[in-house]
Protein backbone atom coordinates (compact mmCIF):
# COMPACT_ATOMS: atom_id res chain seq x y z
CA UNK A 1 0.00 0.00 0.00
CA UNK A 2 1.62 3.37 -0.71
CA UNK A 3 2.59 5.47 2.38
CA UNK A 4 0.27 8.23 1.64
CA UNK A 5 -2.47 6.10 1.40
CA UNK A 6 -1.48 4.15 4.81
CA UNK A 7 -1.06 7.45 6.42
CA UNK A 8 -4.74 8.96 4.96
CA UNK A 9 -6.36 5.31 6.48
CA UNK A 10 -4.66 5.96 9.17
CA UNK A 11 -4.99 9.04 9.90
CA UNK A 12 -9.20 8.30 9.22
CA UNK A 13 -9.54 5.87 11.70
CA UNK A 14 -7.62 7.33 14.53
CA UNK A 15 -10.23 10.27 14.21
CA UNK A 16 -13.13 7.68 14.47
CA UNK A 17 -12.05 6.04 17.28
CA UNK A 18 -11.35 9.95 18.58
CA UNK A 19 -15.32 10.70 17.58
CA UNK A 20 -16.49 7.36 19.37
CA UNK A 21 -14.29 7.97 22.54
CA UNK A 22 -15.92 11.77 22.66
CA UNK A 23 -19.16 10.63 22.29
CA UNK A 24 -19.05 7.63 25.36
CA UNK A 25 -17.00 10.24 27.50
CA UNK A 26 -20.34 12.58 27.25
CA UNK A 27 -22.42 9.99 27.35
CA UNK A 28 -21.11 9.80 31.19
CA UNK A 29 -21.66 13.99 31.03
CA UNK A 30 -24.73 12.97 30.03
CA UNK A 31 -25.67 10.49 32.73
CA UNK A 32 -24.58 13.03 35.32
CA UNK A 33 -26.68 15.27 34.57
CA UNK A 34 -29.84 13.39 35.06
CA UNK A 35 -30.92 12.87 31.15
CA UNK A 36 -30.18 9.88 28.74
CA UNK A 37 -27.86 9.69 25.88
CA UNK A 38 -30.32 8.02 24.31
CA UNK A 39 -32.75 10.91 24.11
CA UNK A 40 -29.20 13.11 23.26
CA UNK A 41 -28.97 10.95 20.08
CA UNK A 42 -32.39 11.32 19.17
CA UNK A 43 -32.30 14.85 19.24
CA UNK A 44 -29.47 15.29 17.40
CA UNK A 45 -30.86 13.43 14.72
CA UNK A 46 -34.31 15.10 15.18
CA UNK A 47 -34.90 17.32 12.07
CA UNK A 48 -38.95 17.24 12.91
CA UNK A 49 -41.83 15.69 11.81
CA UNK A 50 -43.06 18.05 9.40
CA UNK A 51 -41.44 18.52 5.91
CA UNK A 52 -41.33 22.35 6.52
CA UNK A 53 -39.53 21.71 9.88
CA UNK A 54 -37.31 19.38 8.30
CA UNK A 55 -36.42 21.96 5.59
CA UNK A 56 -35.74 24.97 7.97
CA UNK A 57 -33.52 22.37 9.84
CA UNK A 58 -31.04 21.52 7.00
CA UNK A 59 -30.84 25.45 6.51
CA UNK A 60 -29.98 25.95 9.83
CA UNK A 61 -27.39 22.90 9.69
CA UNK A 62 -25.87 24.74 6.55
CA UNK A 63 -25.95 28.22 7.32
CA UNK A 64 -23.94 27.56 10.52
CA UNK A 65 -21.44 24.96 8.80
CA UNK A 66 -20.35 28.18 5.80
CA UNK A 67 -19.35 30.90 8.47
CA UNK A 68 -17.63 27.66 10.67
CA UNK A 69 -15.83 26.49 7.63
CA UNK A 70 -14.30 29.96 6.57
CA UNK A 71 -13.19 30.65 10.33
CA UNK A 72 -11.42 27.84 9.99
CA UNK A 73 -9.75 28.39 6.80
CA UNK A 74 -8.58 32.05 8.20
CA UNK A 75 -6.73 29.91 11.21
CA UNK A 76 -5.68 27.35 9.61
CA UNK A 77 -3.50 30.22 7.07
CA UNK A 78 -1.58 30.89 10.20
CA UNK A 79 -1.48 27.22 11.47
CA UNK A 80 0.66 26.58 7.85
CA UNK A 81 3.19 29.41 9.16
CA UNK A 82 3.02 28.02 12.70
CA UNK A 83 0.99 31.35 13.71
CA UNK A 84 -1.35 31.35 16.17
CA UNK A 85 -3.95 33.54 15.11
CA UNK A 86 -6.31 33.99 18.07
CA UNK A 87 -7.56 37.45 16.54
CA UNK A 88 -9.85 35.89 14.09
CA UNK A 89 -12.83 36.83 16.50
CA UNK A 90 -11.90 40.28 16.62
CA UNK A 91 -10.82 40.67 13.02
CA UNK A 92 -14.16 39.31 11.71
CA UNK A 93 -16.50 41.43 14.42
CA UNK A 94 -14.75 44.57 12.88
CA UNK A 95 -14.61 43.74 9.43
CA UNK A 96 -18.51 42.97 9.49
CA UNK A 97 -19.76 46.53 11.01
CA UNK A 98 -17.70 48.43 8.90
CA UNK A 99 -18.74 46.90 5.57
CA UNK A 100 -22.06 46.74 6.58
CA UNK A 101 -21.74 50.50 7.52
CA UNK A 102 -20.20 51.25 3.97
CA UNK A 103 -22.58 48.48 2.01
CA UNK A 104 -25.28 51.16 3.37
CA UNK A 105 -23.66 54.27 2.25
CA UNK A 106 -24.08 53.72 -1.27
CA UNK A 107 -26.51 51.99 -3.90
CA UNK A 108 -25.04 49.76 -7.24
CA UNK A 109 -26.04 46.72 -9.11
CA UNK A 110 -25.63 43.79 -7.45
CA UNK A 111 -22.45 42.44 -8.64
CA UNK A 112 -21.04 46.09 -7.72
CA UNK A 113 -22.54 46.67 -4.37
CA UNK A 114 -21.72 42.89 -3.08
CA UNK A 115 -17.77 43.06 -4.61
CA UNK A 116 -17.20 46.46 -2.54
CA UNK A 117 -18.91 44.71 0.43
CA UNK A 118 -16.38 41.93 -0.06
CA UNK A 119 -13.43 43.47 -0.55
CA UNK A 120 -13.88 46.27 2.17
CA UNK A 121 -14.65 43.28 4.69
CA UNK A 122 -11.43 41.33 3.19
CA UNK A 123 -9.38 44.59 3.73
CA UNK A 124 -10.16 45.66 7.15
CA UNK A 125 -9.50 41.99 8.36
CA UNK A 126 -6.14 42.03 6.91
CA UNK A 127 -5.41 45.52 7.87
CA UNK A 128 -6.00 44.65 11.06
CA UNK A 129 -4.49 41.44 11.24
CA UNK A 130 -1.09 43.79 10.11
CA UNK A 131 -0.95 44.82 13.42
CA UNK A 132 0.16 42.14 15.53
CA UNK A 133 2.01 40.65 12.58
CA UNK A 134 4.15 43.40 12.45
CA UNK A 135 4.41 43.94 16.21
CA UNK A 136 5.93 40.18 15.99
CA UNK A 137 8.55 40.52 13.05
CA UNK A 138 9.84 43.81 14.70
CA UNK A 139 9.49 43.76 18.20
CA UNK A 140 9.42 40.16 18.97
CA UNK A 141 5.51 40.41 20.17
CA UNK A 142 4.25 36.73 20.51
CA UNK A 143 1.40 36.84 18.20
CA UNK A 144 -0.97 35.11 20.50
CA UNK A 145 -0.88 37.66 22.69
CA UNK A 146 -1.09 40.34 20.95
CA UNK A 147 -3.86 38.37 19.04
CA UNK A 148 -5.62 38.07 22.15
CA UNK A 149 -5.56 41.55 23.89
CA UNK A 150 -6.75 43.07 20.29
CA UNK A 151 -9.80 41.32 20.05
CA UNK A 152 -10.79 42.96 23.20
CA UNK A 153 -10.25 46.24 21.71
CA UNK A 154 -12.14 45.37 18.13
CA UNK A 155 -15.05 43.69 19.73
CA UNK A 156 -15.75 46.59 21.83
CA UNK A 157 -14.89 49.14 19.02
CA UNK A 158 -17.73 47.06 17.03
CA UNK A 159 -20.22 47.76 20.25
CA UNK A 160 -19.03 51.42 20.25
CA UNK A 161 -19.83 52.19 16.54
CA UNK A 162 -23.11 50.46 16.28
CA UNK A 163 -24.26 52.39 19.26
CA UNK A 164 -22.91 55.34 18.10
CA UNK A 165 -21.26 56.82 14.41
CA UNK A 166 -22.29 53.50 12.59
CA UNK A 167 -25.82 53.25 14.09
CA UNK A 168 -29.16 53.42 11.97
CA UNK A 169 -32.82 54.24 12.76
CA UNK A 170 -34.08 51.66 15.62
CA UNK A 171 -37.29 49.53 14.95
CA UNK A 172 -40.07 50.88 16.94
CA UNK A 173 -40.32 48.87 20.25
CA UNK A 174 -36.57 46.84 19.28
CA UNK A 175 -33.84 47.12 22.15
CA UNK A 176 -31.25 46.08 19.19
CA UNK A 177 -29.31 48.64 17.58
CA UNK A 178 -27.93 48.62 14.06
CA UNK A 179 -26.07 49.61 11.48
CA UNK A 180 -28.31 51.40 8.48
CA UNK A 181 -30.25 48.80 6.39
CA UNK A 182 -27.96 47.01 3.32
CA UNK A 183 -30.02 47.92 -0.17
CA UNK A 184 -31.52 45.03 -1.40
CA UNK A 185 -28.95 44.88 -4.32
CA UNK A 186 -26.38 44.11 -1.36
CA UNK A 187 -28.14 40.58 -0.20
CA UNK A 188 -26.83 36.91 -2.16
CA UNK A 189 -29.82 35.04 -3.42
CA UNK A 190 -30.50 32.32 -1.44
CA UNK A 191 -30.09 28.77 -2.47
CA UNK A 192 -33.86 27.77 -1.62
CA UNK A 193 -34.51 26.37 -4.92
CA UNK A 194 -32.39 23.26 -4.16
CA UNK A 195 -35.15 22.26 -2.16
CA UNK A 196 -37.50 22.31 -5.63
CA UNK A 197 -35.18 19.75 -7.22
CA UNK A 198 -36.15 17.45 -4.52
CA UNK A 199 -40.14 18.30 -4.22
CA UNK A 200 -39.52 19.55 -0.87
CA UNK A 201 -41.01 22.97 0.57
CA UNK A 202 -38.65 25.80 0.70
CA UNK A 203 -37.32 26.87 4.47
CA UNK A 204 -38.61 29.84 5.71
CA UNK A 205 -36.24 30.65 8.55
CA UNK A 206 -33.31 32.89 8.31
CA UNK A 207 -33.57 33.91 5.04
CA UNK A 208 -33.14 30.12 3.84
CA UNK A 209 -29.66 28.68 2.69
CA UNK A 210 -27.63 31.76 2.28
CA UNK A 211 -25.89 32.31 -1.04
CA UNK A 212 -22.61 32.48 0.46
CA UNK A 213 -22.55 28.98 0.86
CA UNK A 214 -21.04 28.90 -3.02
CA UNK A 215 -18.88 31.83 -1.98
CA UNK A 216 -17.25 29.38 0.83
CA UNK A 217 -16.78 26.65 -1.48
CA UNK A 218 -14.74 28.75 -4.24
CA UNK A 219 -12.95 30.44 -1.13
CA UNK A 220 -11.96 26.72 0.01
CA UNK A 221 -10.56 25.83 -3.44
CA UNK A 222 -8.96 29.12 -3.73
CA UNK A 223 -7.03 28.58 -0.08
CA UNK A 224 -6.26 24.71 -0.95
CA UNK A 225 -4.75 25.87 -4.74
CA UNK A 226 -2.43 29.07 -3.38
CA UNK A 227 -1.26 27.01 -0.05
CA UNK A 228 -0.53 23.45 -1.72
CA UNK A 229 0.01 24.45 -5.76
CA UNK A 230 2.06 27.62 -5.55
CA UNK A 231 5.26 28.83 -4.25
CA UNK A 232 3.60 31.11 -1.68
CA UNK A 233 2.04 28.07 -0.09
CA UNK A 234 5.44 26.46 -0.26
CA UNK A 235 6.97 29.39 0.96
CA UNK A 236 4.59 29.94 3.99
CA UNK A 237 5.17 26.33 4.90
CA UNK A 238 9.03 26.45 4.37
CA UNK A 239 9.05 29.85 7.01
CA UNK A 240 7.06 28.15 9.69
CA UNK A 241 8.75 24.56 9.51
CA UNK A 242 12.02 26.07 10.00
CA UNK A 243 12.64 30.15 9.42
CA UNK A 244 16.84 29.77 9.23
CA UNK A 245 16.87 27.22 6.35
CA UNK A 246 13.84 29.25 4.68
CA UNK A 247 16.23 32.03 4.63
CA UNK A 248 19.52 30.22 3.39
CA UNK A 249 17.11 29.36 0.83
CA UNK A 250 16.29 32.80 -0.22
CA UNK A 251 12.67 33.18 1.51
CA UNK A 252 12.44 36.07 3.94
CA UNK A 253 10.25 34.41 7.22
CA UNK A 254 9.57 37.91 8.41
CA UNK A 255 7.93 38.80 5.37
CA UNK A 256 5.96 35.05 5.05
CA UNK A 257 4.72 36.06 8.39
CA UNK A 258 3.62 38.96 7.40
CA UNK A 259 1.94 38.11 4.59
CA UNK A 260 0.31 34.83 6.63
CA UNK A 261 -0.69 37.09 8.93
CA UNK A 262 -2.53 39.59 6.84
CA UNK A 263 -4.11 36.47 4.35
CA UNK A 264 -5.47 34.94 7.59
CA UNK A 265 -7.39 38.25 8.50
CA UNK A 266 -8.39 38.51 4.76
CA UNK A 267 -10.26 35.41 5.23
CA UNK A 268 -11.35 36.50 8.90
CA UNK A 269 -13.11 39.24 7.17
CA UNK A 270 -15.42 37.65 5.59
CA UNK A 271 -16.82 35.19 8.04
CA UNK A 272 -19.52 37.65 9.09
CA UNK A 273 -20.60 38.05 4.98
CA UNK A 274 -23.07 34.82 5.15
CA UNK A 275 -25.64 36.38 7.79
CA UNK A 276 -24.81 39.54 6.40
CA UNK A 277 -25.96 39.62 2.80
CA UNK A 278 -27.68 36.50 3.22
CA UNK A 279 -30.17 36.96 6.40
CA UNK A 280 -29.49 40.40 8.86
CA UNK A 281 -29.09 42.73 5.96
CA UNK A 282 -27.28 45.12 8.47
CA UNK A 283 -25.13 44.83 11.79
CA UNK A 284 -26.25 44.79 15.15
CA UNK A 285 -25.45 44.46 18.46
CA UNK A 286 -26.81 40.82 19.06
CA UNK A 287 -25.11 39.81 15.65
CA UNK A 288 -23.31 36.00 16.33
CA UNK A 289 -20.55 35.68 18.55
CA UNK A 290 -17.83 32.86 19.01
CA UNK A 291 -17.34 32.21 15.57
CA UNK A 292 -13.73 32.96 15.70
CA UNK A 293 -12.77 30.85 18.55
CA UNK A 294 -14.87 28.02 16.65
CA UNK A 295 -12.77 28.47 13.97
CA UNK A 296 -9.42 27.20 16.02
CA UNK A 297 -11.15 24.15 17.16
CA UNK A 298 -12.16 23.52 13.05
CA UNK A 299 -9.08 24.22 11.80
CA UNK A 300 -7.30 22.11 14.60
CA UNK A 301 -9.96 18.97 13.63
CA UNK A 302 -9.64 19.40 10.22
CA UNK A 303 -6.10 19.07 10.36
CA UNK A 304 -5.84 22.74 8.10
CA UNK A 305 -6.92 21.16 5.14
CA UNK A 306 -9.62 22.84 3.07
CA UNK A 307 -11.28 19.24 2.56
CA UNK A 308 -10.85 18.19 6.18
CA UNK A 309 -12.02 21.36 7.40
CA UNK A 310 -15.26 21.78 5.47
CA UNK A 311 -15.85 17.65 7.39
CA UNK A 312 -14.96 19.28 10.66
CA UNK A 313 -17.39 22.23 10.32
CA UNK A 314 -20.25 20.18 9.07
CA UNK A 315 -19.55 18.14 12.25
CA UNK A 316 -19.37 21.30 14.70
CA UNK A 317 -22.76 22.51 12.69
CA UNK A 318 -24.52 19.79 12.88
CA UNK A 319 -24.66 19.61 16.97
CA UNK A 320 -25.06 22.83 17.06
CA UNK A 321 -28.42 22.66 15.27
CA UNK A 322 -29.67 20.36 17.93
CA UNK A 323 -29.79 23.21 21.00
CA UNK A 324 -33.46 23.20 20.42
CA UNK A 325 -34.28 19.94 20.21
CA UNK A 326 -31.99 18.78 23.28
CA UNK A 327 -33.57 20.81 25.27
CA UNK A 328 -37.22 19.28 24.21
CA UNK A 329 -35.41 15.99 25.26
CA UNK A 330 -34.36 17.38 28.71
CA UNK A 331 -30.69 17.28 28.30
CA UNK A 332 -28.42 20.33 28.94
CA UNK A 333 -27.65 22.54 25.84
CA UNK A 334 -24.00 22.23 26.94
CA UNK A 335 -23.89 18.67 26.21
CA UNK A 336 -22.63 20.11 22.70
CA UNK A 337 -19.66 22.22 24.10
CA UNK A 338 -18.52 18.92 25.64
CA UNK A 339 -19.03 17.06 22.86
CA UNK A 340 -17.21 19.35 20.95
CA UNK A 341 -14.34 20.05 23.44
CA UNK A 342 -13.95 16.18 23.80
CA UNK A 343 -13.55 15.60 20.10
CA UNK A 344 -11.26 18.06 19.56
CA UNK A 345 -9.04 16.80 22.37
CA UNK A 346 -8.89 13.49 21.12
CA UNK A 347 -8.72 13.73 17.55
CA UNK A 348 -5.42 15.72 18.23
CA UNK A 349 -3.85 12.86 20.82
CA UNK A 350 -5.23 10.28 17.89
CA UNK A 351 -3.24 12.53 15.22
CA UNK A 352 -0.07 12.67 16.89
CA UNK A 353 -0.61 8.78 17.72
CA UNK A 354 -1.58 7.87 14.21
CA UNK A 355 1.58 9.98 13.18
CA UNK A 356 4.27 8.62 15.01
CA UNK A 357 2.32 5.02 14.17
CA UNK A 358 3.04 5.67 10.24
CA UNK A 359 6.49 7.33 10.65
CA UNK A 360 7.25 4.20 12.34
CA UNK A 361 6.23 2.26 9.83
CA UNK A 362 7.68 4.38 7.09
CA UNK A 363 10.86 3.55 8.31
CA UNK A 364 10.59 -0.08 9.03
CA UNK A 365 9.32 0.02 5.32
CA UNK A 366 12.53 2.08 4.45
CA UNK A 367 14.74 -0.27 6.02
CA UNK A 368 13.44 -3.01 4.62
CA UNK A 369 13.73 -1.42 1.27
CA UNK A 370 17.54 -0.52 1.67
CA UNK A 371 18.43 -4.28 2.85
CA UNK A 372 17.15 -5.97 -0.03
CA UNK A 373 19.35 -2.93 -2.09
CA UNK A 374 22.73 -4.00 -0.60
CA UNK A 375 24.25 -6.59 -2.51
CA UNK A 376 25.63 -9.21 -0.56
CA UNK A 377 29.83 -10.21 -0.94
CA UNK A 378 30.39 -14.51 -1.69
CA UNK A 379 33.58 -15.76 -0.74
CA UNK A 380 34.78 -12.13 1.14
Amino acid sequence: MPAGLNRALLTLVGAVIAILLAIAISSVAIIAAGASPLAALGAFFDFGSRPATVANGIATFLNRAVPLFIAGLAVAVGFRMNLFNIGVEGQYRLAGIVAAYVGSTFTAPAPIQIAVIIVVAAAVGGLYALIPAVMKVTRGVNEVIATIMLNYVAINLASYLVRGPFSGPRAEGSLNTTTPELPESAMFPNLNFIFDWFGQPEPTRGGGVWGFLIGAVVLGVLVWVVLERTRFGFSIKASGLNGQAALASGVDPKKMTIAAMVLSGAIAGLISLPELLGDKGAYTSTFTAGLGFLGIAVALLGRNKPVGIAFAALLFAFLDRAQGALQFADVPASVITIIQGMIVLLVVVANEVTNRFANRLEERRAAQQLGRNIPVEVGA
